[in-house]
């Protein structure tokens, strides 16, 4: 239900008060009976808590996985060796 910040023209008692949308303004100060006149409200602000928002939230889990594949670290072991250091056995340092 939205809030909505009333200011008296008589007295200038100013409040707010919860109505409905379908529910017509209130006319008359409940402190003086003077004329009420209904103010443009700023909104609700909005927090975005957490490491964040949309990005982190609210991707697909496909988009997920694939993120997760891509960050892993590259597999340096040689296959001809077994070791993780480059050697003469390594077809990829032939050329080299």
């Amino acid at each position: 239900m939205p809030t909505y910040e009333y200011q008296c023209r008589k007295c200038a008692h100013r409040f707010e008060v919860f109505q409905q949308m379908t529910q017509a303004p209130l006319k008359t100060c409940p402190e003086c009976q003077g004329l009420l006149q209904r103010l443009i409200g700023k909104g609700a602000g909005f927090i975005f808590k957490g490491s964040g928002f949309y990005t982190t939230d609210y991707r697909s889990k496909e988009y997920k996985d694939r993120q997760r594949q891509e960050s892993k670290p590259a597999d340096t072991q040689c296959p001809a060796s077994g070791s993780n250091k480059a050697c003469k056995k390594c077809p990829k340092n032939k050329d080299a």
